[in-house]
């Protein structure tokens, strides 16, 4: 399957974010995980993702912010 639209809410603004149904399943497995609405865990993401030199399109920084929590799990299961 390809990749879904979904609207969100960053800091009082409506986006739209396409993501493949795994990383939005990711997401809201770390959202619930870390406790907080998964609109909060996108703004932070994007705040993250406005502070690069260089910053990528939201979708994109969404998706390497999941592969760094997913690497740093691994990582720190084999420690």
């Amino acid at each position: 399957m390809g990749p879904i639209k979904r609207s969100v809410t960053i800091a009082g603004h409506e986006t739209s974010i396409r993501l493949e149904p795994p990383f939005w399943d990711g997401l809201i497995e770390a959202a619930a995980a870390l406790g907080l609405p998964l609109n909060a865990l996108i703004a932070r993401i994007d705040a993250e993702r406005i502070e690069a030199a260089n910053p990528p399109n939201l979708a994109s920084a969404i998706r390497v912010w999941l592969y760094t929590q997913a690497r740093g799990s691994v990582n720190g299961a084999k420690q």
